[in-house]
């Protein structure tokens, strides 16, 4: 008999839609928890790097979030 596995809630990174004004924020699926990254902003600049490697994984226009998936994927 095999265990059912635990739902997989992702992490989201959410940015400002590219050429579309108006439209839902893109969205890019990433590999850790939410509190794995940090998020900061200087000046236009948004960051968003992974808080134990230092690894830039966004940077770029804003605002930016990380967000826990409300539905799992």
């Amino acid at each position: 008999m095999t265990t059912p596995s635990p739902w997989n809630y992702p992490t989201l990174l959410c940015t400002p839609p590219w050429k579309v004004e108006g439209v839902l924020p893109s969205e890019t699926v990433l590999p850790l928890e939410p509190e794995a990254y940090a998020v900061t902003q200087v000046g236009e600049t948004w960051r968003v790097a992974v808080r134990h490697s230092g690894e830039v994984i966004y940077a770029g226009p804003g605002p930016v979030e990380i967000v826990g998936s409300p539905a799992p994927f």
